[in-house]
Protein backbone atom coordinates (compact mmCIF):
# COMPACT_ATOMS: atom_id res chain seq x y z
CA UNK A 1 0.00 0.00 0.00
CA UNK A 2 2.13 2.81 -1.44
CA UNK A 3 0.64 5.26 -3.28
CA UNK A 4 -0.86 8.37 -2.45
CA UNK A 5 -1.33 12.40 -3.35
CA UNK A 6 -2.36 14.37 -5.86
CA UNK A 7 -3.98 12.12 -8.39
CA UNK A 8 -7.47 11.92 -10.06
CA UNK A 9 -9.87 9.31 -9.07
CA UNK A 10 -10.65 8.42 -12.68
CA UNK A 11 -8.07 9.24 -14.71
CA UNK A 12 -5.01 10.65 -15.45
CA UNK A 13 -4.16 14.55 -14.61
CA UNK A 14 -3.03 15.11 -18.08
CA UNK A 15 -6.41 16.38 -20.37
CA UNK A 16 -6.05 16.95 -23.95
CA UNK A 17 -8.53 18.82 -26.09
CA UNK A 18 -10.23 16.67 -28.50
CA UNK A 19 -9.33 17.08 -32.39
CA UNK A 20 -11.33 18.35 -34.87
CA UNK A 21 -10.65 15.93 -37.68
CA UNK A 22 -9.16 11.94 -37.26
CA UNK A 23 -5.66 11.85 -36.67
CA UNK A 24 -3.06 11.27 -39.79
CA UNK A 25 -2.17 7.88 -40.06
CA UNK A 26 1.06 7.33 -38.61
CA UNK A 27 3.79 5.64 -40.50
CA UNK A 28 5.41 2.01 -39.91
CA UNK A 29 8.00 2.35 -36.63
CA UNK A 30 11.50 1.67 -37.36
CA UNK A 31 10.90 -1.36 -35.05
CA UNK A 32 8.36 -2.52 -38.26
CA UNK A 33 10.29 -1.09 -40.76
CA UNK A 34 13.48 -3.37 -39.72
CA UNK A 35 10.97 -6.58 -39.17
CA UNK A 36 10.11 -6.61 -42.41
CA UNK A 37 13.50 -5.69 -43.54
CA UNK A 38 14.59 -8.63 -42.03
CA UNK A 39 11.94 -11.31 -43.05
CA UNK A 40 12.82 -9.90 -46.60
CA UNK A 41 16.44 -10.56 -46.41
CA UNK A 42 17.21 -12.92 -44.11
CA UNK A 43 13.52 -15.06 -43.71
CA UNK A 44 11.68 -15.92 -40.88
CA UNK A 45 14.29 -18.09 -38.44
CA UNK A 46 15.97 -14.68 -38.25
CA UNK A 47 12.78 -12.84 -37.54
CA UNK A 48 12.48 -14.89 -34.92
CA UNK A 49 15.38 -15.04 -33.29
CA UNK A 50 15.44 -11.21 -33.36
CA UNK A 51 11.84 -11.38 -31.44
CA UNK A 52 13.44 -13.78 -28.78
CA UNK A 53 15.97 -11.24 -28.38
CA UNK A 54 13.94 -8.40 -27.70
CA UNK A 55 11.74 -9.99 -25.75
CA UNK A 56 14.44 -11.09 -23.68
CA UNK A 57 15.65 -7.28 -23.65
CA UNK A 58 12.39 -6.22 -22.36
CA UNK A 59 12.77 -9.04 -19.30
CA UNK A 60 15.93 -7.54 -18.31
CA UNK A 61 14.72 -4.17 -18.30
CA UNK A 62 11.19 -5.29 -16.36
CA UNK A 63 13.71 -7.01 -13.63
CA UNK A 64 15.91 -3.78 -13.28
CA UNK A 65 12.53 -1.48 -12.88
CA UNK A 66 12.83 0.80 -9.94
CA UNK A 67 10.12 2.81 -9.03
CA UNK A 68 10.60 6.71 -8.27
CA UNK A 69 9.02 8.27 -5.33
CA UNK A 70 6.59 10.80 -6.93
CA UNK A 71 6.11 8.71 -10.07
CA UNK A 72 2.52 9.26 -11.62
CA UNK A 73 -0.15 6.26 -11.53
CA UNK A 74 -3.98 5.86 -12.44
CA UNK A 75 -5.30 7.96 -9.52
CA UNK A 76 -2.76 8.65 -7.87
CA UNK A 77 1.32 9.19 -7.26
CA UNK A 78 3.25 6.68 -5.82
CA UNK A 79 4.63 7.64 -2.02
CA UNK A 80 5.65 4.71 0.05
CA UNK A 81 4.25 4.08 3.40
CA UNK A 82 6.87 3.76 5.60
CA UNK A 83 7.60 0.40 7.11
CA UNK A 84 6.95 1.42 10.72
CA UNK A 85 3.51 2.59 9.91
CA UNK A 86 3.02 -1.07 7.86
CA UNK A 87 3.43 -2.82 11.49
CA UNK A 88 1.40 -0.01 13.40
CA UNK A 89 -1.15 -0.51 10.63
CA UNK A 90 -1.16 -4.30 11.07
CA UNK A 91 -0.94 -4.03 14.72
CA UNK A 92 -4.36 -1.62 14.81
CA UNK A 93 -5.74 -3.85 12.72
CA UNK A 94 -5.19 -6.65 15.03
CA UNK A 95 -4.59 -9.18 12.07
CA UNK A 96 -3.85 -12.85 12.72
CA UNK A 97 -3.22 -15.80 10.09
CA UNK A 98 -7.02 -16.45 9.80
CA UNK A 99 -7.52 -13.22 8.28
CA UNK A 100 -7.04 -12.63 4.22
CA UNK A 101 -5.91 -9.35 3.69
CA UNK A 102 -6.22 -7.07 0.51
CA UNK A 103 -4.02 -4.03 0.17
CA UNK A 104 -5.54 -1.46 -2.55
CA UNK A 105 -2.35 0.37 -4.69
CA UNK A 106 -0.12 -1.93 -3.24
CA UNK A 107 3.11 -0.54 -4.94
CA UNK A 108 6.08 -2.31 -4.24
CA UNK A 109 4.15 -4.71 -2.36
CA UNK A 110 5.64 -4.19 1.15
CA UNK A 111 2.25 -4.52 3.11
CA UNK A 112 1.35 -7.25 1.63
CA UNK A 113 4.90 -9.27 2.05
CA UNK A 114 4.65 -7.89 5.39
CA UNK A 115 1.40 -9.29 6.27
CA UNK A 116 2.53 -12.78 4.81
CA UNK A 117 5.46 -13.01 6.85
CA UNK A 118 2.71 -13.00 9.52
CA UNK A 119 0.95 -15.95 8.49
CA UNK A 120 -1.82 -13.74 6.64
CA UNK A 121 -3.06 -14.27 2.90
CA UNK A 122 -2.25 -11.00 1.55
CA UNK A 123 -3.57 -9.95 -2.19
CA UNK A 124 -2.33 -6.48 -3.65
CA UNK A 125 -4.00 -4.73 -6.16
CA UNK A 126 -1.93 -2.77 -8.44
CA UNK A 127 -3.02 -1.13 -11.86
CA UNK A 128 1.28 -0.51 -12.89
CA UNK A 129 2.36 -3.56 -14.89
CA UNK A 130 5.89 -2.97 -13.51
CA UNK A 131 4.96 -2.09 -9.84
CA UNK A 132 3.14 -5.73 -9.82
CA UNK A 133 6.47 -7.48 -11.30
CA UNK A 134 7.87 -5.61 -9.05
CA UNK A 135 5.92 -6.99 -5.79
CA UNK A 136 6.37 -10.26 -7.02
CA UNK A 137 9.91 -10.05 -7.17
CA UNK A 138 10.02 -8.69 -3.76
CA UNK A 139 7.75 -11.64 -2.73
CA UNK A 140 9.65 -14.48 -4.23
CA UNK A 141 13.06 -12.85 -2.66
CA UNK A 142 10.73 -12.84 0.46
CA UNK A 143 10.11 -16.61 0.50
CA UNK A 144 5.99 -15.75 0.81
CA UNK A 145 5.07 -15.94 -2.48
CA UNK A 146 2.58 -18.65 -2.21
CA UNK A 147 0.46 -16.20 0.77
CA UNK A 148 1.70 -12.92 -0.97
CA UNK A 149 -0.14 -12.16 -4.23
CA UNK A 150 -0.29 -9.76 -6.64
CA UNK A 151 -2.33 -8.74 -9.53
CA UNK A 152 -2.81 -5.66 -11.74
CA UNK A 153 -6.82 -4.29 -11.82
CA UNK A 154 -8.39 -1.34 -11.09
CA UNK A 155 -9.51 -1.09 -7.29
CA UNK A 156 -12.84 0.38 -7.93
CA UNK A 157 -13.66 -3.22 -10.20
CA UNK A 158 -11.97 -5.29 -7.42
CA UNK A 159 -14.38 -7.76 -5.95
CA UNK A 160 -13.20 -7.16 -1.96
CA UNK A 161 -16.00 -9.30 -0.38
CA UNK A 162 -13.31 -11.91 1.01
CA UNK A 163 -10.96 -9.29 3.01
CA UNK A 164 -11.05 -9.82 6.70
CA UNK A 165 -8.74 -6.59 6.58
CA UNK A 166 -8.02 -3.95 3.78
CA UNK A 167 -5.29 -1.56 3.92
CA UNK A 168 -4.60 1.55 1.83
CA UNK A 169 -2.83 4.46 1.17
CA UNK A 170 -5.04 6.97 -0.87
CA UNK A 171 -6.54 10.51 -1.44
CA UNK A 172 -9.52 11.14 1.03
CA UNK A 173 -11.43 11.90 -2.70
CA UNK A 174 -10.71 8.62 -3.44
CA UNK A 175 -11.46 7.03 -0.13
CA UNK A 176 -15.35 8.50 -0.08
CA UNK A 177 -15.78 6.92 -3.37
CA UNK A 178 -14.70 3.70 -2.02
CA UNK A 179 -16.42 4.46 1.24
CA UNK A 180 -20.13 2.89 -0.14
CA UNK A 181 -18.09 -0.42 -1.15
CA UNK A 182 -16.80 -0.65 1.82
CA UNK A 183 -19.87 -0.33 3.97
CA UNK A 184 -21.28 -3.19 2.42
CA UNK A 185 -18.54 -5.40 3.39
CA UNK A 186 -19.48 -7.77 6.22
CA UNK A 187 -19.33 -6.31 9.84
CA UNK A 188 -16.72 -6.49 11.44
CA UNK A 189 -14.47 -6.28 8.17
CA UNK A 190 -10.98 -3.31 9.22
CA UNK A 191 -10.06 -0.76 6.81
CA UNK A 192 -6.73 0.64 7.79
CA UNK A 193 -5.70 4.30 5.84
CA UNK A 194 -1.81 6.13 5.90
CA UNK A 195 -2.82 9.39 7.39
CA UNK A 196 -5.94 10.26 5.03
CA UNK A 197 -9.42 9.90 6.56
CA UNK A 198 -13.12 8.65 4.92
CA UNK A 199 -15.18 11.97 5.11
CA UNK A 200 -17.60 12.14 7.76
CA UNK A 201 -17.19 8.12 8.59
CA UNK A 202 -15.15 8.87 11.92
CA UNK A 203 -11.93 6.50 12.47
CA UNK A 204 -12.79 3.66 15.32
CA UNK A 205 -9.15 4.08 16.81
CA UNK A 206 -6.00 6.11 15.25
CA UNK A 207 -2.74 5.69 16.28
CA UNK A 208 0.13 8.49 15.02
CA UNK A 209 3.88 7.51 15.33
CA UNK A 210 6.40 10.09 17.09
CA UNK A 211 9.76 8.31 16.62
CA UNK A 212 11.73 6.09 13.70
CA UNK A 213 8.92 8.03 11.27
CA UNK A 214 9.54 11.06 9.43
CA UNK A 215 6.55 11.18 7.47
CA UNK A 216 2.86 9.90 6.63
CA UNK A 217 3.07 8.63 10.05
CA UNK A 218 -0.98 8.27 11.22
CA UNK A 219 -2.66 5.14 11.23
CA UNK A 220 -6.57 5.22 10.77
CA UNK A 221 -8.71 2.07 11.93
CA UNK A 222 -12.49 1.29 10.51
CA UNK A 223 -14.82 -1.22 11.68
CA UNK A 224 -17.56 -1.97 9.37
CA UNK A 225 -20.09 -1.64 11.19
CA UNK A 226 -23.68 -4.17 11.49
CA UNK A 227 -26.75 -2.60 10.03
CA UNK A 228 -28.77 -1.85 13.10
CA UNK A 229 -31.62 1.29 12.20
CA UNK A 230 -34.85 0.78 12.65
CA UNK A 231 -37.63 -1.18 14.38
CA UNK A 232 -36.92 -3.97 16.75
CA UNK A 233 -39.35 -5.94 18.82
CA UNK A 234 -37.29 -6.92 21.85
CA UNK A 235 -38.83 -9.41 24.16
CA UNK A 236 -42.24 -7.66 24.03
CA UNK A 237 -40.65 -4.37 23.92
CA UNK A 238 -39.91 -2.09 21.14
CA UNK A 239 -36.14 -1.15 20.53
CA UNK A 240 -36.35 1.62 18.14
CA UNK A 241 -32.64 2.72 16.48
CA UNK A 242 -31.25 5.56 14.69
CA UNK A 243 -27.63 4.84 12.74
CA UNK A 244 -25.13 7.18 11.50
CA UNK A 245 -22.20 4.77 10.41
CA UNK A 246 -21.03 3.26 14.16
CA UNK A 247 -23.17 5.89 15.80
CA UNK A 248 -25.94 4.89 17.25
CA UNK A 249 -29.11 6.40 19.27
CA UNK A 250 -32.75 5.13 19.78
CA UNK A 251 -35.20 4.06 22.82
CA UNK A 252 -36.43 1.49 24.52
CA UNK A 253 -39.99 1.48 25.04
CA UNK A 254 -40.72 5.20 26.16
CA UNK A 255 -37.07 5.36 27.74
CA UNK A 256 -33.94 6.52 25.84
CA UNK A 257 -30.66 4.14 25.84
CA UNK A 258 -27.52 5.64 26.55
CA UNK A 259 -23.78 3.87 26.34
CA UNK A 260 -23.98 2.45 23.02
CA UNK A 261 -21.14 1.06 21.25
CA UNK A 262 -21.70 -0.85 18.06
CA UNK A 263 -18.01 -2.26 17.11
CA UNK A 264 -18.69 -4.60 13.95
CA UNK A 265 -21.55 -6.99 14.62
CA UNK A 266 -21.47 -6.15 18.32
CA UNK A 267 -23.51 -4.24 20.31
CA UNK A 268 -23.52 -2.53 23.55
CA UNK A 269 -26.15 -0.36 25.52
CA UNK A 270 -28.02 0.43 28.78
CA UNK A 271 -31.90 1.33 29.28
CA UNK A 272 -33.81 1.41 32.41
CA UNK A 273 -29.93 1.19 34.58
CA UNK A 274 -29.89 -2.66 32.70
CA UNK A 275 -26.76 -2.75 30.43
CA UNK A 276 -27.56 -4.80 27.21
CA UNK A 277 -24.66 -6.82 25.41
CA UNK A 278 -25.09 -9.02 22.30
CA UNK A 279 -24.51 -9.88 18.37
CA UNK A 280 -25.79 -8.91 15.14
CA UNK A 281 -26.92 -11.11 12.65
CA UNK A 282 -28.90 -9.65 10.05
CA UNK A 283 -32.13 -9.22 11.47
CA UNK A 284 -31.74 -10.43 14.30
CA UNK A 285 -29.70 -9.35 17.80
CA UNK A 286 -29.00 -11.61 20.81
CA UNK A 287 -27.00 -11.55 23.94
CA UNK A 288 -27.25 -11.07 27.78
CA UNK A 289 -27.94 -8.23 29.78
CA UNK A 290 -27.18 -7.72 33.42
CA UNK A 291 -29.00 -5.35 36.20
CA UNK A 292 -30.61 -6.81 38.95
CA UNK A 293 -30.01 -10.29 37.90
CA UNK A 294 -27.89 -11.50 34.24
CA UNK A 295 -30.41 -13.07 31.35
CA UNK A 296 -30.97 -13.08 27.93
CA UNK A 297 -32.54 -11.16 25.65
CA UNK A 298 -32.95 -11.42 21.56
CA UNK A 299 -34.29 -9.10 19.24
CA UNK A 300 -35.90 -9.55 15.64
CA UNK A 301 -36.59 -6.51 13.52
CA UNK A 302 -39.65 -5.70 12.67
Amino acid sequence: MMRVLFGSSSQSNVFRRPSRSPAPRRPPGRSACLALALAVSLGAPAVAAAQAAGAEATKQSSSSYVPQVGQQGKDVVWVPTPQVLVDKMLELAKVTPADHLIDLGSGDGRTVITAARRGIRAHGIEYNPEMVELARRNAAAAGVSERATFVRADLFETDLSQASVITLFLLPTINEKLRPRLLELKPGTRIVSNTFPMGDWKPDEQATLTTDCQGWCTALLWIVPAKVAGSWNMDGQALKLTQTYQQVEGTLGADPISDVRLRGDEIAFTAKGVRYQGKVNGNTMQGTRTGSAQAAWTAVRS
